[in-house]
């Protein structure tokens, strides 16, 4: 049985493509709310402990951004879409299992059903992130194209037809990112204060 705390006041769903700095902004609003607050949620954490598991595999590697994670990642997508199309919700229930902060940060929502999940789970509560910035950006980042990764649903299905209720811009020539996060910060910070009301 899974365990869940009373459930949150706000749920933050980030998705962007590899290398956009989902992870880099998602921990700086972690950083600026505090851990009483904001619980960061990876979707990733519960599939590769799960792959990990199921293939005697270095879970710590797996969860780190080396080159190990990234040979065992085209396999991990197909293993991780067969577990999704028996339960589209499993990896989305996983993460949240214990979550009892008033504040969710998903960190790497990567497509439609865990979108979908979220907005049916938590109606009210959810609000959906995009992180984008040029492939030049990325590169720099050191993203190279992986056929069966950046052509697959895990990073493109995202990419149309979803709206998106903030965009964030993660490059140089755009906006600082301060200026760009402190409406997000803003509207998780009343999200908390209207759970200790």
């Amino acid at each position: 049985m899974e365990v869940r705390g009373p459930g949150p006041e706000l749920v933050l769903v980030f998705s962007g493509k590899r290398k956009s700095g989902k992870d880099y902004i998602t921990d700086l609003i972690s950083d600026r709310l505090g851990p009483a607050v904001c619980s960061v949620l990876r979707l990733s954490g519960p599939l590769k402990k799960q792959y990990a598991q199921e293939h005697g595999l270095d879970l710590d590697q797996l969860l780190g951004p080396g080159p190990y994670k990234e040979q065992y990642r085209a396999d991990m997508i197909l293993w991780g879409e067969a577990r999704r199309s028996q339960d589209p919700g499993f990896f989305c229930r996983l993460a949240t299992a214990g979550a009892a902060q008033p504040v969710w940060v998903v960190s790497d929502a990567r497509r439609l059903s865990d979108l979908q999940w979220f907005r049916s789970e938590f109606t009210q509560q959810t609000v959906s992130v995009r992180v984008q910035c040029s492939n030049e950006t990325r590169q720099k980042r050191g993203w190279s194209f992986t056929p069966g990764v950046d052509d697959a649903e895990s990073e493109c299905g995202l990419d149309e037809g979803v709206h998106f209720d903030w965009v964030i811009t993660n490059e140089a020539a755009a906006p600082p990112l301060d200026e760009q996060l402190q409406p997000i910060l803003d509207l998780a910070r009343k999200a908390a204060a209207s759970a200790n009301q």
